[in-house]
């Protein structure tokens, strides 16, 4: 089974629809392994940022400061979801970075309305509730970053009789 990394961010902590929004992702059959809240430092942050998501390479150090200054703007809830493609499914479920761009249905799509235009105007980074994995190696790194292996936990829900015959 795959692991992915989602990071509710500090807009989808203080509106309150957290657990409107996991409930999304253990309905279509998703495992919770790991979850906690913080509120990590910017060290913290760069090599999730930077040393792994190579923001500052991509996208330049303006989209970087902007990023980091929005997830240090209150805590986050980090969680570690487990199963089938899980990194597939959990980015298809999201919907893509812009939340303009999402669909309806897509968490970002439903929750959020900024757009890339606005964001540049008042410099800020885009509020999109959620971090996702970007890919399975990515999803590696994050996890390892984020929870160490006392905190991550293996159990079989009723769903996993389904996809998981013994």
């Amino acid at each position: 089974m795959e692991q992915t990394l989602i990071i509710f961010k500090p807009d989808a902590v203080q509106r309150g629809v957290v657990g409107e929004i996991l409930s999304r992702f253990e309905r279509s059959g998703l495992k919770i392994v790991g979850m906690k809240m913080v509120s990590p430092d910017a060290d913290h942050y760069y090599h999730h940022y930077e040393t792994i998501g190579k923001v500052v390479s991509r996208r330049g150090q303006e989209v970087f400061d902007n990023a980091v200054s929005y997830v240090m703007g209150g805590p986050v809830i980090a969680a570690v979801l487990q199963g089938v493609e899980a990194v597939d499914l959990v980015r298809k479920m999201v919907g893509p970075t812009e939340p303009k761009s999402a669909a309806p249905g897509t968490i970002r799509g439903d929750y959020a309305h900024i757009n890339y235009a606005q964001a540049d105007k008042l410099s800020i980074a885009i509020a999109n509730l959620l971090h996702a994995s970007g890919d399975s190696d990515e999803a590696k790194l994050e996890v390892a970053h984020w929870f160490s292996e006392a905190e991550l936990f293996s159990y079989k829900t009723s769903h996993e009789h389904f996809t998981q015959p013994e």
